[in-house]
């Protein structure tokens, strides 16, 4: 494999799959949102949620042939794959939940199993039902050997710091699993002009910032300190909000309760991917988070994706301890592999 400069094996967090197919509705719900496929173009399928087009995607979500042909072409040695976010399932029934997630988490970590050196699996979990996430965790990391979790910043409307899910994150910390918080359904998208796709855009950032923040200003970081958080799109706009909430936590004595780490310093217990797109705010976030808890990310194989990943963190002239932390070794301190993993 030709790599570029940074191309020591870079590991790619934020990578998306789709099974090509999904398993016949068997609950008994009379209007559930249970997906299903729907025939496309050549090498394409539509995603279907109530009779209705989602999205449309290619066999790059399920065919692991193609996807590590452009995984090759891109210098990226290892992906970490999560299912599309839509596909968690949070609105579903928590029975039917569990059916779907327990699918999902099966279908990924065949595709691990089948390339362990290039793959690494993250689980979906029906946090609807705190408890029964709980068990499908635990099934995902001792029985199927998936890395980790994904899950959504918020649950039905309830951000992730709400104090309902800390039984979750203490399992997950004792589990040693990586926890992947991605957007999804976020807040404001009425308050967007332009056409649907503006929602990744433009309103993913603040509603990833602001679950990023529910867990700061909620102790959760704090009670559970050797729990793995990474924040996708770059930690959305949390690097923003922090010098704001930095200065209430300094005038706010109330605040100080829960927060007794100061934000800047409990921030840097996050990991971010670096799917932002521009050497400047990458910078950012080596300033803000370390660098030792910036990753790269790509959104593959979405739109929105970077495309080049290793050409992007040569934009950034960083040197080369730094270049290799960024590349690979955070994230497989992340995921808990190998040698990164104690450091």
């Amino acid at each position: 494999m030709t790599l570029r400069r940074c191309g020591c094996g870079a590991v790619d967090v934020h990578a998306h799959f789709v099974p090509k197919t999904f398993p016949r509705y068997a609950g008994s719900a009379i209007s559930a949102r249970w997906p299903s496929m729907a025939p496309a173009q050549e090498c394409h399928q539509h995603v279907m949620l109530d009779d209705k087009i989602y999205r449309t995607v290619s066999h790059q979500c399920w065919e692991p042939a193609v996807r590590l042909a452009d995984m090759d072409g891109t210098g990226v040695e290892r992906q970490v794959l999560s299912p599309m976010p839509e596909l968690l399932a949070y609105w579903l029934d928590a029975a039917d939940a569990r059916e779907m997630c327990r699918f999902l988490n099966e279908s990924v970590a065949g595709m691990v199993a089948a390339n362990p050196a290039r793959f690494s699996g993250l689980a979906a979990v029906p946090l609807q039902d705190v408890d029964a996430a709980i068990h499908e965790l635990e099934y995902a990391v001792k029985t199927l050997h998936l890395a980790g979790v994904e899950i959504g910043t918020n649950i039905n409307d309830v951000v992730i710091g709400d104090a309902r899910y800390d039984p979750f994150f203490e399992a997950a910390e004792a589990l040693g699993a990586a926890v992947f918080v991605h957007p999804l359904r976020p807040a404001g998208k009425n308050r967007l002009v332009g056409p649907p796709m503006l929602e990744q855009a433009l309103a993913f950032p603040g509603e990833t910032g602001l679950a990023a923040a529910s867990l700061l200003t909620a102790g959760t970081l704090g009670r559970y300190p050797r729990l793995r958080i990474a924040l996708s799109h770059g930690g959305g706009s949390l690097h923003a909000l922090l010098p704001r909430l930095q200065q209430a936590w300094r005038a706010f004595p109330a605040l100080r309760k829960t927060m007794p780490v100061s934000p800047a310093e409990a921030a840097q217990a996050f990991y971010v991917d670096n799917l932002v797109y521009d050497r400047h705010a990458t910078a950012q976030l080596l300033r803000v988070f370390g660098r030792t808890q910036v990753m790269v990310g790509t959104d593959y194989p979405f739109a929105i994706m970077e495309t080049d990943p290793c050409g992007r963190l040569d934009e950034c002239e960083l040197d080369e301890e730094t270049l290799d932390l960024v590349a690979r070794t955070n994230a497989l301190r992340w995921l808990g592999i190998g040698a990164a993993a104690s450091h």
